[in-house]
């Protein structure tokens, strides 16, 4: 099992417990993607300000890849919503995407 499917199923059973009345909506999954984005590119700019060395609060790579983490769950939870299987559409995007700029560098169709 890909860790995408895992990632599917602890969704797909945690929304169960979350989501008690079936109420929530997929733009609502939507929103929450977007607000964990968001997050996710706070930590960034956090990170790029000390790096370019000017002043402001900072952050850390262990909370970036927090929110990360988070972000990849809202998607794999948007897709889920519109029945979209996350891995195929990825390696999908990805090839294509490759094939259109002439790159070497392809995922592996086989596990999808």
């Amino acid at each position: 099992m890909s860790n995408f499917q895992e990632l599917r199923n602890a969704n797909t059973a945690r929304d169960k417990e979350w989501d008690k009345h079936g109420v929530l909506t997929p733009a609502y999954h939507a929103l929450e993607l977007g607000g964990e984005a968001g997050e996710a590119l706070n930590v960034v700019k956090k990170l790029e300000r000390e790096a370019l060395g000017i002043a402001g609060s900072r952050d850390d790579l262990e909370h970036l890849a927090e929110e990360l983490a988070d972000v990849v769950i809202c998607v794999d939870k948007v897709a889920m919503k519109y029945g979209i299987k996350l891995w195929p559409a990825i390696v999908e995007k990805f090839n294509r995407t490759s094939i259109n700029q002439g790159f070497s560098t392809f995922l592996d169709e086989e596990n999808t």
